[in-house]
């Protein structure tokens, strides 16, 4: 039987709109020379790839949900959704969300999904509805789950909760939160980082709601200087076609020119920011951020 779950991001709606109302006129009656704050352009254009990806999910889940299904009946385990098996899917589903997130930044193929969610020069809670319009490369993460027994309407329960917590993290109006809070959560001080471009911030913090795997896993970076946030090499564009594939467009630009197989693998495969030997004192050509050095369980 499926499991009878809420539906997170729907109710949350009417919470999202009240918060970015009043972060919006906070910025009115308390501006912060500092802060990115809000741009009417960017706002929009975020506000559309957030609406944008709600239709583009629709026809990504149908595969996807497919391809759950098929393997949840395959397995001979089941998870029955109790409140404490429905916490333990939420710290499982978090775990994987990590890693996840970790091989978006890595893997340049994935990164152009990602990218778009990066794309902004500012950082409010309108930043955090930018989301892609090509997710169809999150899925596979999740499949352990659904193997364990995990029913794929449980599984995305969890991720809207996920995704309805990391709602809040993107602003800048709240600063740092008492230590406990912010050794165990994402905390806007957190993803701040997250979201930055200079050097010592690019590829740390990839926690979904429990920054803990990022101290565990050696990607964690503690907020000291401000960050300047969008990409190393910034798209100077609004409209929301080429927000949502311009990594895509840069990618295949750097496979045409590739002189060996080799080469057209990496710019595929490796970092968003991966030079062949022979072209490293060449900028790269893909509006990318040069990766961080590897870090521990960073592979390639």
């Amino acid at each position: 039987m499926e499991p009878n779950l809420p539906d997170v991001v729907l109710w949350s709606l009417p919470a999202f709109v009240l918060l970015t109302v009043v972060e919006m006129i906070s910025y009115r009656l308390h501006p912060d020379e500092d802060a990115a704050g809000y741009d009417a352009k960017d706002a929009a254009t975020s506000v559309t790839m957030g609406l944008g990806s709600l239709g583009f999910d629709l026809l990504w889940k149908i595969p996807v949900v497919a391809v759950y299904t098929a393997l949840y009946e395959l397995t001979p385990l089941r998870v029955p959704v109790l409140w404490w098996t429905v916490l333990l899917m939420l710290l499982a589903q978090d775990f994987l969300y990590y890693w996840s997130h970790r091989g978006h930044h890595v893997v340049r193929l994935l990164w152009a999904c990602h990218v778009v969610h990066h794309s902004s020069r500012n950082f409010n809670l309108t930043t955090a509805l930018r989301q892609p319009w090509t997710s169809a490369t999150v899925w596979p993460f999740y499949l352990p789950l659904v193997a364990c027994g995990v029913h794929p309407a449980a599984l995305a329960f969890c991720q809207s909760a996920n995704l309805v917590y990391q709602f809040w993290v993107h602003t800048e109006r709240v600063g740092k939160l008492p230590r406990p809070f912010e050794y165990v959560l994402n905390t806007p001080s957190h993803h701040r980082v997250h979201h930055a471009s200079q050097g010592g911030y690019l590829d740390r913090n990839f926690g979904g709601i429990l920054i803990l795997w990022d101290r565990a896993f050696g990607s964690f970076t503690e907020e000291t200087e401000r960050p300047v946030y969008g990409l190393t090499k910034n798209i100077a564009t609004h409209n929301p076609l080429r927000v949502a594939t311009h990594e895509y467009a840069a990618i295949a630009r750097d496979v045409r020119a590739a002189t060996s197989w080799s080469e057209r693998a990496g710019r595929v495969f490796r970092g968003p920011g991966w030079q062949p030997a022979a072209h490293s004192t060449t900028a790269p050509a893909t509006a990318a951020p040069p990766q961080h050095p590897p870090v521990a369980g960073t592979t390639g």
